[in-house]
């Protein structure tokens, strides 16, 4: 059985949403699918002291206007997809999902680097450990280091300080010369302007140290300290946590399953589209950060474009282009001002773990020129997260470039492979 929809929506962040609801107001029947039990995404995660964001729930409210247009369909994984069929993994069982067009609104993982001790425990992405918080992971009372790059740092320390951690300091690889030049351009752009503030207020007390970032984290069977490469001097930072991300990187898995080109003029792959925000598959559009990085603002303009254009109606999606193109120059500014110190890239030892999963070091992939033969030969990016944590490292380490992608796109459950290919009736 097989259910179908003018339009499917793939992901329930601020372009999932934005999409299902431009979508939807042309009276097109929507399905809305995500892999969480609550709409919002990453940026928009519900807070068990603080409930769910208000844009979230804003936004939300607005889909329950467009008269049951939008069928809303959480705790959806998609395990596989071929010609806009996906094979999608409920809590009680497995269904086939069709439509017309699909928008791919898949968002963003967080980039992490191996150093030495980055897998202890203690040690986390800086957006896994304000999801953590917000879904209720004790931090009240712990020391925490935030390091990395970029303003999610700060958003992060914001947050674990809201739930009552004691933030010890962030750092900032980038030098103090580029925070400052990016800061003084956020005047065009009054709302990040006024987002930055509000956070310098939240944050105030805590260090802030730019051209800084963590060499090794120290333990024996839990994180107790770090060490830090700063421009004054190293410093070692006693703390119970650390909270380290180097960005984001788009989630392209689906859209290359479903055969997206891609763009590989970064080292991260990013989907390729066009103005208005087709694929080089007929009837897929893709929207937000699997475009590239851009962040909420161009997440929510192109979802609405997508979701236009998804519906028919590219006239509608054409009128938000100049919008989307100023929220795409913030995001060529962040790149700009926050790209990766080469030093960061050099941190792990020939034994650190690179393939959490399946515990292979650097030293192990060695001689290897390709994630395949890495792959047969060490089982590096079998495991778990099929590749995502470390295909994305050895990208950014130079090692080899990001491999293909294969079903099952997420651990599944056999009685959902028993189902078989999504395309068959």
């Amino acid at each position: 059985m097989t259910e179908r929809y003018d339009v499917l929506v793939v992901g329930a962040g601020p372009a999932g949403l934005a999409a299902a609801r431009a979508a939807a107001s042309h009276g097109a029947r929507v399905g809305l699918l995500d892999a969480q039990a609550r709409h919002g995404g990453q940026v928009w995660r519900h807070d068990v002291l603080h409930g769910t964001p208000r844009p979230a729930r804003k936004a939300f409210d607005l889909l329950a206007r467009t008269r049951g247009h939008v069928e809303w369909l959480p705790q959806h994984q998609v395990i596989s997809a071929d010609h806009r069929t996906l094979l999608v993994e409920t809590p009680r069982a497995a269904v086939r999902l069709s439509c017309g067009s699909m928008v791919l609104a898949t968002g963003a993982r967080e980039l992490l680097l191996p150093f030495p001790g980055w897998t202890l425990p203690g040690v986390t992405g800086a957006g896994g450990i304000q999801a953590l918080a917000k879904q209720g992971w004790p931090v009240r009372g712990k020391r925490v280091v935030v390091a990395g790059s970029g303003p999610l740092l700060l958003a992060a320390a914001a947050t674990l300080r809201r739930h009552g951690a004691r933030v010890l300091g962030i750092c900032e690889q980038a030098p103090a010369a580029a925070v400052a030049a990016f800061a003084m351009q956020l005047w065009r752009w009054p709302a990040r302007a006024v987002q930055a503030a509000v956070l310098h207020t939240r944050l105030a007390g805590i260090p802030y140290r730019c051209g800084s970032f963590v060499r090794m984290a120290h333990g024996r069977d839990a994180l107790c300290g770090v060490d830090v490469d700063d421009p004054h001097g190293p410093l070692h930072i006693p703390c119970d946590l650390l909270a380290v991300g180097y960005g984001l990187v788009p989630n392209v898995e689906l859209a290359s399953m479903l055969g997206c080109a891609l763009d590989h003029t970064r080292v991260h792959p990013c989907v390729r589209v066009d103005t208005l925000l087709r694929t080089s598959t007929a009837n897929v559009y893709a929207a937000g950060e699997s475009c590239g990085i851009a962040g909420l603002a161009a997440a929510r303009i192109e979802g609405s474009m997508a979701g236009h254009a998804a519906a028919g109606f590219p006239a509608a999606a054409t009128a938000l282009l100049p919008s989307r193109q100023r929220a795409r120059r913030f995001a060529d500014l962040l790149a700009q001002h926050f790209a990766l110190d080469a030093r960061t890239r050099t941190l792990a030892g020939a034994d650190t773990i690179i393939c959490r999963c399946e515990d292979v070091t650097l030293a192990a992939l060695d001689g290897f020129t390709d994630a395949r033969a890495a792959r047969l030969a060490t089982r590096c990016g079998m495991g778990a997260c099929q590749g995502r944590i470390c295909g994305t490292t050895l990208a950014e380490l130079d090692r080899f470039p990001h491999g293909g992608t294969r079903p099952p796109l997420f651990p599944a459950r056999l009685a959902t492979l028993a189902t078989g290919d999504p395309s068959t009736p």
